[in-house]
């Protein structure tokens, strides 16, 4: 009975040390499939930070000699104005891109999804302006909204209205030049996001709802929107962090006027980067942005689905 005994406890014993081996096998295998993409992670995405983080603590530009100044260049932050007012317009583009955005890339999304004739033509007509460059858009836009010789100056003169519209001269017009472009150009992306969700619900349910009766509205609200909260969560998300990363835009269409008014974070990191050459300075707005960035997309995720 002993003899018995020690050899299940032999067996036992076996069986852990075989477990055990095959599971520090498993994860030498997961690393070493991961190892390439971990080095070009660490390489591009990492290394940049620590490195911007680093030279954020310096002063001096490229072909200079750097000093180390500690915290001075966020201290000289809290009293940029300009800094400030870039800040405010970044917050002001993404509270008034954001939600129209979203609720337009739903409605275009719900149009392609019906089944209407004629919605292939229109998805590829809402996508394709994602597939232009931002160099194309700005350039595009710049040339329809010129005040006197712009496409639609030009078109409203062959119907009699010689009235100009200065779209790039105030601070008001300049954000509604940027939101169209930005709109125009990114909206089909969502759509296709949207357009993704919507298939993704079960045909039974609406099935099911027309047999209870429930009209066009209620089918939406009871059914398509609620299982769309992930979708719209995750587009949220995304089109918040694009905003906060706006620049070509307002580079290409306003140059960030009239003044600075429509100047946003980016826009004013590159200016004090590359007009100004202060790249500690610039490294250091930067990393404030990154952090907020990173701050506000961790407490959207948990907001939006914390239902889920």
């Amino acid at each position: 009975m002993l003899q018995l005994t020690d050899k299940t406890n032999e067996q036992i014993i076996s069986v852990s040390a075989y477990k055990r081996k095959e599971t520090i096998r498993n994860y030498a295998t997961a690393a070493l499939f991961l190892a390439p993409f971990m080095v070009l992670y660490i390489w591009f995405w990492i290394y940049p930070i620590i490195q911007g983080f680093i030279t954020s603590l310096t002063t001096g530009s490229y072909g200079v000699e750097q000093n180390f100044v500690g915290l001075s260049n966020y201290a000289y932050m809290l009293t940029d104005n300009k800094f400030w007012v870039s800040f405010g317009n970044t917050l002001y583009f993404i509270l008034i891109s954001t939600p129209t955005i979203v609720v337009l890339g739903l409605i275009m999304a719900l149009i392609v999804n019906s089944k209407l004739k004629g919605t292939t033509i229109l998805r590829s007509a809402f996508f394709m302006p994602y597939m232009l460059s931002i160099s194309v858009v700005g350039s595009i836009w710049v040339f329809i909204l010129q005040s006197r010789t712009g496409l639609l100056a030009e078109t409203f003169q062959l119907f009699g209205y010689t009235m100009e519209i200065s779209w790039f001269g105030s601070w008001g017009m300049g954000w509604l030049s940027i939101l169209i472009a930005t709109l125009w150009w990114t909206v089909g992306f969502n759509m296709i996001l949207f357009l993704a969700g919507l298939q993704e619900i079960p045909e039974e349910i609406y099935e099911a709802a027309d047999i209870d009766g429930a009209s066009s509205w209620e089918k939406f609200r009871y059914i398509t929107f609620p299982s769309l909260r992930g979708v719209t969560a995750l587009v949220i998300l995304l089109q918040t962090i694009a905003s906060f990363k706006l620049f070509g835009q307002t580079f290409l269409i306003t140059n960030g006027g009239p003044g600075i008014s429509t100047t946003p974070l980016v826009h004013y990191i590159y200016q004090v980067a590359f007009r100004q050459w202060d790249m500690g300075y610039a490294s250091a707005i930067s990393f404030v942005l990154f952090l907020v960035i990173s701050l506000i997309a961790f407490i959207q995720y948990k907001v939006l689905m914390k239902k889920d």
